[in-house]
């Protein structure tokens, strides 16, 4: 008998569509699979559970947000186990489960893994931790980790554009001073004053910005880099309005994709990893691992 380690986030997603784990647990039984329940009680938790019992199980069964998945994430990475992981996107945005087109349909999501319908996913390694789709610095991260969880629980994608760009983005912008950074990638050098960046492996990001024109491949063995320069209040709607229509052109957007790359600053820079804070450094070692992670999920355009 197979046996599967579900790790449940209790508080995750909008209030009204919370995890159901009597539903998941049914699933997974009509296949003979056994099932050992973890709740997370704090942020990391997640991952301390994947870690210590990830090479006992057959499958991890994630059910929450991003933010969960990103600590499963992290955790079978630190445990060396190769186990694949059926993600039930419970939660708010859910940016990696659309892309991919994964369902929360406990039903679909368990017949996917008997079927073995499992894919091979890069991961970016951001210094000793781990992001699933987006890493990030700068006036969108501000709006992401500033974003209140009762609006997430409440609106989904909806909060991050009320809360970032009807409510706070002025403000932000006023406060916000760019960052002097040197960017080393494969193929050079740049070294400028910057307002945002983002490193990805995703088509979209908390369903505003989509990257669709840039023929995305979620495990091609790349990092699609994202920098943004010389914007302020009155420039930065123009700027928003190129990015939801994919304009990367001009010398204020840089885009280019690359297996590695170092970002060196004087000041600590605020990041985001996977939507949630993930604290300030002033030297950042970021790289691909390729096809390091497996997911149950379906075949679709994004993938090789």
């Amino acid at each position: 008998m197979k046996n599967v380690l579900m790790i449940i986030n209790p508080c995750a997603g909008k209030n009204s569509k919370r995890v159901n784990t009597g539903d998941i647990v049914k699933a997974f039984r009509r296949h003979d699979i056994e099932c050992f329940e973890k709740t997370t009680t704090c942020r990391g938790d997640a991952t301390e559970i994947a870690k210590k019992y990830a090479s006992s199980y057959d499958v991890i069964a994630c059910c929450g947000g991003d933010g969960t998945y990103n600590e499963v994430i992290n955790g079978v990475m630190q445990s060396g186990a190769d186990v694949p992981i059926l993600y039930l996107p419970y939660g708010s945005t859910n940016d990696f489960a659309n892309t991919l087109g994964i369902t929360k349909d406990p039903e679909t999501a368990v017949q996917m893994y008997v079927d073995n319908m499992i894919n091979q996913f890069d991961v970016g390694q951001f210094n000793d931790r781990y992001f699933s789709y987006i890493a990030s610095f700068g006036v969108g991260t501000a709006i992401s980790y500033n974003t209140p969880q009762s609006f997430k629980n409440h609106l989904g994608h909806a909060a991050y554009l009320i809360n970032g760009f009807v409510l706070n983005l002025i403000p932000i912008l006023k406060n916000l001073k760019p960052v002097h950074m040197k960017i080393e990638y494969d193929d050079g050098v740049l070294e400028d004053d910057f307002y945002f960046g983002a490193i990805s492996n995703t088509n979209e990001v908390s369903g505003i910005f989509k990257f669709d024109k840039c023929d995305i491949k979620m495990n091609d063995g790349l990092l699609e880099v994202l920098l943004v320069r010389g914007v302020n209040v009155v420039s930065a709607f123009g700027m928003l309005g190129k990015l939801l229509k994919q304009d990367y052109t001009g010398d204020k957007l840089i885009m280019f994709k690359t297996k590695n790359i170092r970002i060196t600053t004087e000041q600590e820079v605020p990041w985001t990893l996977d939507g949630e804070y993930g604290g300030a450094y002033t030297d950042m070692d970021i790289k691909v691992r390729h096809k390091a992670i497996s997911v149950v999920s379906p075949k679709n355009k994004f993938i090789d």
